[in-house]
């Protein structure tokens, strides 16, 4: 199942402000601190610019970051694991996108952790982000802002689900009988309307939080852990200089 592009509403507007030197330009970092290579993945929103040919790898203890692009620009970011490339063919335990190192806008298949961005948008030229589950968990990932105006928290999910993830959501690598890789969303695992808040369930006040989306919750609190879940996870930062997006913190 690859990320819906409608899992979690982002935050728009429908002004923005673009006008920006380049001492001013925002940065992304990415930065590695697992005991492993990850392969981040970038997915535009439609209509948005492919940064960085949306993806690469990124060996232990390393960072990549870059200039976000000085307009309008959603979007989101997760990491790819297990990743192996033999006979011409690149292939990744959990979050691949096809087959490819540099996944040119395409989306991922969960299980997978997602950061989501809307940067540059609002009068104060607002950065908002957030981490969601709701897709499910294959890393901890946070969202560190540095140098922005008013209240820049620092959100997402440091805990090792994998550790704990109920049985039914488990992702095993290789199938059947390998390790826990990520753990699934309760859509993935079972595939009904009401876990997937579709149909019927599709709306505010229909679509509910399961024990499972509750094991989410529970421990990372501040993540979107169904489709409905708070508007208000995504936060928002004025003007940060950079917004590091952190593997394994």
């Amino acid at each position: 199942m690859a990320f819906s592009h409608l899992s979690v509403p982002l935050l728009l507007t429908s002004s923005f402000l673009c006008l920006f030197t380049v001492s001013n330009a925002l940065i992304l970092t990415l930065v590695n601190n697992c005991p492993f290579t990850v392969w981040p993945a970038i997915q535009p929103n439609s209509g948005h610019d492919v940064l960085e040919r949306g993806g690469f790898a990124l060996h232990i203890l390393t960072h990549r970051s870059f200039p976000a692009p000085n307009h309008h620009w959603s979007g989101r970011i997760w990491a790819r694991t297990g990743c192996t490339y033999s006979n011409n063919h690149f292939s990744c335990a959990t979050g691949d996108c096809g087959g490819r190192i540099e996944c040119n806008g395409a989306g991922g298949k969960a299980p997978a952790t997602l950061v989501q961005l809307t940067l540059h948008h609002g009068h104060k030229d607002f950065s908002s982000y957030g981490v969601s589950l709701v897709d499910g968990f294959n890393l901890a990932m946070t969202v560190t802002p540095h140098e922005g105006q008013g209240v820049c928290p620092v959100v997402g999910c440091r805990a090792n689900l994998l550790a704990t993830c109920p049985d039914r959501l488990q992702l095993r690598w290789p199938p059947g009988h390998g390790s826990v890789v990520a753990c699934k969303s309760a859509c993935e695992a079972f595939g009904t309307d009401e876990l997937c808040c579709r149909n019927h369930y599709n709306s505010p006040q229909t679509c509910r939080a399961s024990n499972y989306s509750q094991f989410f919750k529970h421990a990372c609190p501040a993540t979107f852990t169904y489709a409905h879940d708070s508007p208000s996870l995504m936060h928002e930062c004025s003007s940060p200089r950079e917004l590091k997006v952190i593997f394994c913190h």
